[in-house]
């Protein structure tokens, strides 16, 4: 990596986010997103269940992410599509998710299941657009009134009593 690379992975990093609408984006791109979920899938490992996913993503600065799911033979290991696709949003340069589109092995628009969405949310927050079968919608009405890092802030750092605090001796 050259010092060139890491001026520009630290700017991404520094990047705010920008609401995008349903409107802002044209069908070319949600066609790109398509397309590049189902090459995606092409990487799913599912001996298990064969039920291939794959799952793309437009960043806030134009790169598309993608990620596939990876099954396990302990079934709670099994990582979705949209694990791997944070991990691609990562290992590319971090970055706020603006637009998301899953696929099953038939090509058909999937749901991200309700881990899958608050692990969304945690990068593309509310303004993040999921094309659901429904059609396309903000995290806002996909995840309403969704947990997120500022919930955390809320509760001190264990110097207030709560009401599940354990007394100090």
């Amino acid at each position: 990596m050259t010092s060139a690379d890491v001026e520009a992975s630290e700017h991404v990093w520094s990047v705010e986010p920008t609401p995008v609408s349903v409107d802002d984006l044209s069908e070319g791109t949600w066609s790109l997103l398509r397309d590049e979920a189902r090459r995606a899938m092409g990487f799913a490992y599912v001996p298990y269940s064969s039920y291939p996913v794959g799952a793309a993503a437009l960043v806030d600065d134009g790169r598309i992410v993608s990620g596939a799911n990876i099954e396990n033979a302990s079934f709670g290991v099994t990582l979705c599509a949209e694990c791997s696709l944070v991990s691609d949003l990562f290992m590319s340069g971090g970055g706020r998710l603006v637009a998301f589109d899953c696929v099953d092995g038939a090509g058909q628009t999937l749901v991200p299941c309700g881990r899958c969405r608050q692990l969304l949310f945690e990068h593309g927050g509310n303004d993040l657009i999921l094309n659901m079968p429904s059609g396309r919608e903000p995290m806002s009405v996909v995840l309403p009134e969704a947990f997120g890092p500022d919930h955390l802030s809320r509760v001190g750092r264990g110097d207030e009593a709560g009401p599940h605090s354990v007394p100090k001796h």
